[in-house]
């Protein structure tokens, strides 16, 4: 993770469990709604749907700890809080292929 006033390089960025962010989505017409806290990856959501799956921080009082999905078409920005590195291999993650 960069520490404040670096330069960005041209790394790959991406979203990786167990760090914190700050994400900004819509909300009401007026208004966004805030989230702080843990990413946990990524969840489905209905056939077609995908969202984050976030575990809210201690700013968020008594709903501290409790998970929250948001959907990837309403977020706005995410603000990097504290960053994990990501010590996935980039082979296959897992997922299979059909070669018919």
């Amino acid at each position: 993770m960069k520490r404040r006033g670096e330069k960005l390089t041209e790394e790959k960025m991406e979203l990786t469990e167990g760090s914190e962010y700050k994400v900004s989505s819509l909300g009401t017409r007026d208004e966004l709604v805030e989230t702080t806290g843990v990413f946990r990856g990524f969840i489905s959501i209905g056939v077609e749907g995908t969202g984050l799956l976030m575990e809210l921080g201690e700013i968020h009082g008594d709903m501290a700890g409790k998970k929250r999905i948001i959907p990837l078409q309403a977020i706005v920005l995410i603000d990097i809080v504290s960053a994990k590195e990501n010590h996935e291999e980039e082979d296959d993650k897992g997922m299979s292929h059909y070669v018919g």
